[in-house]
């Protein structure tokens, strides 16, 4: 039975739901899990992903089904709620389904955006859980980064102060004579916190530590965070971290988190975390969270291990790329996939009717303020106008040799001739079309997607990536600007430039990753310029490496690591009940 979505709060529909959701006995036995391969964690588990894979491995997988988003507003156009409409739809069949999402930041929890549990009827549960630290990856992520910092800031301190003789002596260390001008990293914490962008550490003499400039990022920026979505397992988690590129010394060579022997310590604070996290729908089908990298800066995509969980566990399995198709999407295709060896079966692109008006010339929508009436309306002049930014993320995922399947995440407003616009493009396009209005319904109103998804599995596709390793990085970025955003071409900066030159010129650097950095609310590298621009260029200011992740970061218009906190943030209203300890105002 559905709850009342529009009278009821998405935490008290969780609450509600959270009464009957499965305790670990009940998964154990519904998923067919060995007792060791569950670890009970208060209302939820972590799954034993290493024991799962051995026991399952000559298993065949399930089907694999991919969640996207067409260009979105600021507020979101549901990929999330679409998931859970997914699994609870396939659930309302009787199939054998699961998933795996991202586990969202606290920055954007007590900001605007709020968690990122679906809504409605289409929601995950535990959902206080989900939203405030889950099973401690955030945290833990949090403490390995920030000690690489420690690590790198008391090294300048003790080699200003010591000798090389008395370096040797006292703490067995050679000088790395690190330049302070090119400290790579800086600190994290999992807030909006714009007053830590550019920050100035080591005041009050020698022995409070290195005078420099410094910054903090949100944690889910973190270089850690990328890495926990892509590794196969702890023996590669700890491979990867002591490669981390920390700074340069002044003779331009790098230091990295090797270098300062603390690769090990940071593996440790970490050594949880890659174990998935098991979590449930309002209507109790299985979904895991793992990893929670943003999209515009890093893979933003849950874990390979997440993926290789559930495509043993699960006939079908369902995974959610961040943002739309230009950026998640893209990145799912042509780098997860690619480092996985999984091939997907089906992508589903969640459209909205408001994101296309918006597209079309709508008015401007902004996070925080009531959308405006013109979007509650019909018009179809308005919509049709929109309708090119849908049909530019369908040739996306055409480009990659899959058939996509239109969402149709309907609310209350749309119309019957709105829907009709829509399904007729799309279908014309060459895409399956399906409305659902699982917020609203849960799985009862996800029945036709569930089977437009359902058939789009069961077609042979001839899924491949854009491009071979062997292309250069500025190919490569050429090729993505012009397949995913449209551009004309690309414009580099002369030190972006030259930072590619050294990269491609570098063969340790062949097998890096190509993971783009840009603006989710835009095709181009401007968020104010909607619908599908023509006659554009790229521009691209600077190349970051992330040496641990193996990824090269070409940086597109201006995209902060530390996103800052609104005039009117979501915190105001969360608030803990003192007689029973239930959080109340998450959304």
């Amino acid at each position: 039975m559905a709850y009342d979505a529009v009278k009821m709060k998405d935490w008290q529909i969780a609450e509600e739901a959270g009464k009957n959701m499965p305790t670990p006995d009940e998964w154990r036995e519904r998923l067919n899990l060995q007792k060791d391969e569950i670890i009970p964690y208060g209302k939820i588990s972590r799954l034993d992903f290493l024991k799962i894979i051995e026991r399952l491995k000559d298993k065949p997988d399930g089907k694999y089904i991919e969640v996207t988003a067409i260009t979105p507003t600021p507020l979101g156009e549901g990929k999330t709620t679409t998931t859970m409409g997914i699994l609870e739809g396939m659930g309302k069949r009787g199939l054998n389904v699961g998933g795996c999402i991202r586990q969202p930041s606290g920055g954007p929890t007590m900001n605007i955006k709020g968690t990122a549990a679906g809504g409605g009827n289409a929601l995950l549960i535990p959902m206080t859980e989900f939203s405030m630290g889950l099973t401690g990856d955030i945290n833990d992520i949090t403490n390995a980064h920030n000690l690489a910092m420690v690590a790198l800031t008391a090294r300048m301190q003790h080699e200003r102060n010591y000798d090389d003789e008395q370096l040797a002596k006292r703490s067995r260390m050679r000088r790395l004579d690190i330049d302070p001008t090119r400290v790579e990293m800086g600190w994290v914490m999992d807030f909006c916190v714009q007053s830590l962008r550019n920050i100035i550490i080591g005041l009050g003499g020698r022995m409070n530590g290195y005078t420099m400039q410094s910054r903090f990022g949100i944690t889910v920026s973190s270089e850690l965070m990328a890495m926990l979505s892509i590794v196969r397992d702890l023996a590669d988690l700890r491979e990867r971290m002591g490669k981390i590129t920390v700074a340069f010394d002044k003779k331009g060579n790098v230091v990295t988190t090797g270098d300062l022997e603390v690769g090990g310590a940071m593996t440790a604070w970490m050594r949880n975390t890659i174990n998935p996290t098991l979590m449930s729908t309002v209507e109790y089908q299985p979904c895991m969270v793992h990893a929670g990298p943003f999209a515009n800066i890093a893979v933003g995509q849950s874990s390979i291990i997440g993926d290789r969980v559930g495509l043993k566990l699960f006939d079908y399995h369902v995974t959610e790329s961040g943002f739309g198709a230009d950026i998640g999407f893209e990145k799912f295709w042509n780098v997860k996939c690619r480092l996985s060896g999984l091939k997907p079966h089906v992508s589903v692109l969640t459209t909205t009717i408001r994101a296309l008006k918006m597209h079309g010339g709508g008015p401007r929508v902004v996070a925080g303020l009531p959308l405006p009436d013109s979007y509650a309306k019909e018009d179809l002049g308005l919509l049709e106008k929109g309708i090119p930014n849908m049909l530019h993320h369908i040739n996306i995922i055409k480009t990659s040799g899959i058939k996509p399947v239109v969402c149709i995440n309907s609310f209350h407003t749309d119309t019957k001739d709105e829907i009709a616009v829509v399904r007729k493009a799309a279908e014309a396009a060459g895409a399956g079309c399906a409305v659902s209005s699982h917020w609203a319904n849960g799985g009862d109103g996800a029945l036709e997607l569930a089977d437009a998804v359902i058939d789009a599995c069961q077609e042979v596709n001839e899924f491949k990536y854009l491009y071979p390793m062997e292309m250069k990085l500025r190919e490569r970025v050429e090729l993505i600007a012009k397949t995913a955003y449209g551009a004309n071409g690309v414009a580099w900066t002369a030190e972006a430039e030259a930072k590619a030159k050294m990269r491609e010129a570098d063969t340790q650097y062949d097998d890096y990753a190509t993971m783009m950095v840009k603006t989710h609310l835009s095709l181009t590298h401007d968020p104010a310029v909607k619908g599908v621009p023509k006659g554009w260029t790229l521009p691209i200011r600077d190349v970051l490496i992330y040496s641990g992740a193996k990824f090269l970061c070409p940086c597109a218009g201006t995209i902060s690591l530390m996103p800052g906190t609104s005039s009117d943030p979501a915190f105001r209203r969360v608030d803990v009940d003192v007689k029973t300890g239930k959080v109340s105002g998450l959304f």
